[in-house]
C-alpha cells in the first residue's frame, strides 16, 4: 500500500489538484481510467467510498473526455478539481459532463478549465474580517450546508484565503481545495482571484465577459496505478 491505500496496478491514478508554488499539498484526487471497470452508479459510489478522497472521477470515454464524478457519499454533475485534474491525465481541450461540454487548456505549469457559475453545486460564500478569522475556524465549523469561507489577504491585488467545509457527514471535514467554489466567488466579487486555501493549496480564477469563469493551478501525478 502507499499513501493513499489505493494498491498498484489498480488501475487507478492519484493526483494531487490546485498544488501550491512548492508543489505542495493540492486536493488528492481518484481517476478511474476505464469506467467499465465500475459500470453501475452503485458500484462508483462504493468506490468513492471506500476512497475517501473528496473526489473520484470515472472516465468513460478517454477520446472524447466522458466523465462521471462522485463524492464518498453522492454523485455530482460537476466539480473543479476533478475536471481541470482529468483535463491534465487525459491531455483534452474539451471534457463531457451532463452539464455539458468543459474546455480545457495547458499555459505552462498551470491547467484551466472554463465553466459556468450555475454547473456549481450551492456553497454558501461568508467572508471573515481577516486571514487569521479563517485560520481560527475549527473543522468543521458549527452549522448546515457547504460553507466556503474566505478573507482577503490583500484585496487589490486579488489574493484571497479561503477554507471549505462540505459538513455533509461523508468524513471530509474540510476540503483541501475547491474549484467550484473558487469559480463561484470569482464570480459573485466579478474579478480574477488568487486564492490560498487548505494547507497552502493554489487556485487561480478569471471570470470571462460571456459569464463562465475559467479555474486554473498546478496538477501533480502523485500515484500511476497502471
Amino acid at each position: 500500500m502507499n499513501d493513499y491505500d489505493v494498491p498498484g496496478g489498480s488501475g487507478i491514478d492519484v493526483l494531487r489538484v490546485f498544488c501550491g508554488p512548492d508543489g505542495r499539498h493540492g486536493n488528492a484526487l481518484g481517476v478511474v481510467r476505464d469506467g467499465r471497470d465500475h459500470p453501475d452508479e452503485a458500484s462508483r459510489q462504493e468506490l468513492a467510498r471506500k476512497l475517501g478522497f473528496s473526489e473520484t472521477v470515472f472516465v468513460d470515454d478517454p477520446e472524447r473526455g466522458h466523465l462521471d464524478i462522485y463524492t464518498p457519499g453522492l454523485r455530482l454533475p460537476f466539480a473543479g478539481h476533478p475536471v481541470v485534474g482529468a483535463a491534465w491525465l487525459l491531455d483534452l481541450e474539451v471534457l463531457e459532463l451532463g452539464v455539458g461540454a468543459v474546455f480545457a487548456r495547458q499555459d505552462g505549469e498551470f491547467s484551466w478549465i472554463t465553466a459556468r457559475p450555475e454547473w456549481a453545486p450551492p456553497r454558501t460564500l461568508q467572508q471573515y474580517a481577516s486571514v487569521a478569522e479563517v485560520d481560527a475556524l475549527p473543522a468543521p465549523p458549527p452549522g448546515e450546508g457547504w460553507l466556503y469561507a474566505w478573507a482577503w489577504e490583500d484585496e487589490a491585488a486579488g489574493r484571497a484565503r479561503a477554507r471549505a467545509f462540505p459538513r455533509r457527514d461523508d468524513g471530509i471535514a474540510e476540503d483541501e481545495a475547491t474549484g467550484a467554489a473558487a469559480l463561484l466567488l470569482s464570480d459573485r466579487l466579478g474579478r480574477a482571484l488568487n486564492i490560498r486555501q487548505g494547507r497552502g493549496s493554489q487556485i487561480l480564477t478569471a471570470p470571462a465577459p460571456d459569464g463562465t469563469v475559467e479555474i486554473g493551478g498546478r496538477v501533480v501525478l502523485a500515484q500511476a496505478g497502471l
